[in-house]
């Protein structure tokens, strides 16, 4: 049964009105397996969230446009109109936050959707509980973003306290908000995790288990291949706003380290 703060997955919209009611934040969850929706949706209301429920691509769509939740979660292999698509379109019009569900090991589908502008992704099968610290975690990020952005909004901005600075590198754990040398590099929830991991003790070398250990704060097998990847994504962000960046170091049968010099 699917609970009742949303309509059945096969009608393709749920009901906003009652979340608006309830102060909750907003969960959307898109896939065509009734199954996953059904138990995810029970998982987010045990939380605390509200949830919307589709199981098309185009429904999807036009109701995260007209009606945006708060995040959205959605999984990359749908008929019709399938994630990327989704994603891609939605990115004309919006920068809703978003998780995408991949197949395991499926790197090009990682790729591409972070290339879109997906916030972070998550590996089937996957956990629940990493489901849920992905999104409270992207969420405080949103909502530190939307403070930045309201001028009328009273933060204690001169308050240092939680930012971590080596060299060129500020991270803000707080806002998930990195910068390399005064500009900004947009990292997703896990990539921020492995840096910053990386940063706080400069010149010690983490393994990939110790890198993954503080991405996933659970314990769950994740290959090299993995690793690596995020990695290597992280590099290319940074390259993109310098070019002689090499602050990450590979040292090989090991692990990677983080210099500041």
């Amino acid at each position: 049964m699917v609970p009742s703060q949303t309509q059945p997955a096969g009608d393709g919209v749920g009901r906003p009105q009652s979340d608006a009611d309830q102060g909750q934040k907003v969960i959307a969850l898109v896939d065509d397996d009734r199954n996953i929706l059904t138990t995810v949706s029970i998982a987010l209301q045990a939380e605390g969230f509200a949830t919307r429920l589709y199981s098309d691509g185009e429904a999807a769509l036009k109701a995260l446009l007209e009606n945006p939740p708060d995040l959205a979660v959605f999984d990359i292999k749908m008929p019709r109109m399938d994630g990327m698509q989704l994603l891609r379109e939605l990115r004309k019009h919006s920068a809703l936050p978003v998780i995408f569900l991949t197949s395991k090991d499926d790197e090009e589908d990682e790729e591409a959707g972070l290339e879109q502008g997906a916030d972070d992704y998550i590996a089937k099968p996957f956990s629940l509980r990493l489901l849920l610290v992905r999104i409270r975690a992207i969420l405080r990020r949103s909502a530190a973003l939307a403070d930045d952005a309201d001028p009328g909004k009273v933060t204690d901005k001169e308050d240092p306290v939680g930012t971590l600075a080596r060299g060129k590198l500020l991270m803000d754990p707080a806002r998930h908000h990195v910068s390399w040398d005064g500009r900004p590099v947009s990292l997703t929830v896990t990539e921020f995790l492995i840096l910053e991991a990386l940063a706080v003790r400069p010149g010690v070398i983490k393994s990939r288990n110790q890198l993954m250990d503080a991405a996933y704060t659970e314990d769950m097998f994740v290959d090299d291949r993995t690793v690596d990847s995020h990695i290597k994504r992280m590099r290319r962000k940074f390259r993109s706003v310098d070019g002689e960046f090499s602050a990450i170091e590979t040292l090989y049968g090991a692990g990677y380290s983080f210099t500041d010099g």
